[in-house]
């Protein structure tokens, strides 16, 4: 049994807080003595304690910034000036939107105790659907590098979950994860399946007892939903949620999630990165190094020399990822050397001089490759960083409950082989998911609703590159690639997994919708 495994298996009674042992002000502390202090604390309280909070927050929507509940009028306005394909998307508003911070105790990726941050966002008003017993969903936001991180502001990603769920009668329980506002853990585990699983169920038996201080009753349905870093999250959720009886899960939806962590890795060291990579890597492999992976014996070994300096401790930043580029700390696309081998077709802007990781690196994992390949997931790897991709790669269970897999077949960022080769191993272990690819235009089911807003979003989008393209020089389908995984595939699949969800818990409703 992992140390991880170990934490998990807890008792699923009464929370034992161990109040005398915590100081609040230490919790939101960021330093490393400081943070050592407060997980040393943590190290004699239960996982998934509520250690601060339910603490109302104000909601930081640009003209409503000032506002602590955004009515539905505000909402729709809101929406309305981000685009009207957005707000055809989420849909009339119906209830009142109020958000709640908590802090609480979890683990760190070497399973050291920590303690994060999650928003509760809650449905109140005179509709129907905004009153009773709410179905909940709990939420896994998508890659963040800055280190104040907060769901609980409803700034982009967490206002549109908020519009699509909460204004429509869901509860909503979305973590920061461990590393992000004010957490004392000083990284990320970033796509480590068994913490940030860990994680989530942290923050939702802590949200639990933040519901019973407010009085706040939650319906029996738990929905997981993420998108992109956690579409991921979701996946490994829901496994390690059905190794127990603790929680029961209605259904769960991958949204362009990193899923085939081993097929990923090799895509790209074989010479087709991935839009983003030199940001995603330093954020993998900081996480597999803290976890005990052994992926390198020092940095310099993985990166070039300029790069390998601090770069442990780059993420959750304080700096802008534009800025890091500028700075020098990170090449912008350049992961391999100009002249290193293979190169896939149409990768030439990956490689180039300078670049991230060192060719003796990238060669020693294509010996690896060579030796010991892998079919969807079945390998046995002798390198260290394939081996931690294998052990993150999430084709290895049966989901027990419904799942949605959602992206877009052209997502630059996260390969669509992703979702379609996930989709095939639980089909051929008995649990087939239903998969949605929003390029597909010609088909019609509950999704039509869905892959429509795609394609309003993707109009309004190119009418935006292309003013963005006049006054940069560069390319329409380069501004369009770069806003395709951020801005043009999220909206869709959210509303896609709100359709789903809908239908689960009323067939009527989805059809209405």
């Amino acid at each position: 049994m992992s140390r991880i495994t170990a934490h998990i298996a807890r008792s699923v009674g009464g929370l034992v807080v161990a109040t005398a042992l915590l100081l609040p002000g230490a919790l939101a502390t960021g330093g490393a003595e400081s943070g050592a202090l407060v997980r040393s604390r943590l190290a004699f309280t239960e996982r998934g304690t509520l250690l601060s909070g339910p603490n109302l927050s104000r909601i930081d929507t640009g003209p409503f910034s000032i506002s602590k509940h955004i009515e539905p009028a505000m909402l729709a306005e809101v929406l309305q000036k981000a685009g009207s394909s957005l707000a055809e998307a989420a849909g009339k508003p119906r209830c009142t939107i109020t958000t709640y911070s908590l802090r609480y105790s979890t683990i760190g990726g070497g399973g050291e105790p920590t303690d994060a941050s999650t928003a509760l966002i809650l449905p109140s008003g005179d509709d129907p659907e905004c009153q009773g017993p709410r179905p909940v969903l709990l939420y896994a936001h998508g890659t963040s590098t800055a280190k104040d991180h907060n769901m609980a502001r409803l700034r982009g990603e967490a206002k549109l979950v908020a519009a699509l769920f909460t204004a429509q009668g869901y509860i909503v329980v979305a973590p920061n994860y461990a590393g992000y506002d004010g957490s004392s853990l000083p990284y990320h585990p970033y796509l480590n399946a068994e913490q940030q699983s860990a994680d989530m169920m942290d923050a939702m038996r802590a949200a639990r007892a933040a519901m019973a201080r407010l009085k706040v009753q939650a319906g029996p349905q738990l929905f997981l939903a993420g998108y992109s870093q956690g579409g991921h999250v979701t996946l490994a959720t829901q496994r390690a949620m059905q190794q127990g009886d603790e929680f029961h899960v209605t259904a769960a939806a991958g949204l362009s999630g990193p899923y085939a962590m081993a097929r990923f890795s090799d895509v790209v060291f074989g010479g087709q990165p991935n839009a983003g990579i030199t940001i995603y890597l330093p954020l993998i492999a900081t996480s597999a190094q803290r976890a005990g992976a052994a992926i390198y014996s020092k940095p310099d070994e993985l990166y070039e020399m300029q790069y390998a300096s601090g770069i442990e401790s780059l993420f959750p930043s304080n700096t802008t990822r534009g800025d890091l580029f500028k700075q020098g700390k990170l090449p912008k696309r350049a992961i391999f050397a100009l002249d290193s081998q293979p190169q896939g077709s149409g990768a030439s802007a990956y490689f180039s001089n300078p670049h991230l990781v060192r060719t003796s690196y990238r060669n020693a994992y294509l010996e690896d490759v060579a030796e010991h390949p892998c079919d969807d997931g079945d390998c046995a790897p002798a390198n260290n960083l394939r081996k931690w991709m294998l052990k993150n790669d999430l084709r290895n269970y049966t989901p027990h409950s419904p799942l949605l897999l959602c992206g877009g077949s052209k997502d630059p960022s996260v390969p669509f082989f992703n979702a379609t080769a996930a989709a095939e191993y639980f089909r051929q272990h008995g649990a087939a998911p239903t998969l949605v690819d929003l390029e597909q235009q010609d088909a019609h089911d509950q999704f039509t609703n869905a892959r429509h807003s795609f394609v309003l979003i993707r109009e309004e989008s190119m009418k935006k590159a292309r003013e963005e393209a006049e006054k940069s020089g560069r390319s329409v389908d380069e501004v369009m690639m770069e806003s395709y995984h951020a801005r043009l595939a999220g909206a869709p699949c959210l509303l896609a997994a709100r359709s789903y969800f809908d239908a689960l818990m009323r067939p009527e409703a989805s059809a209405a919708r």
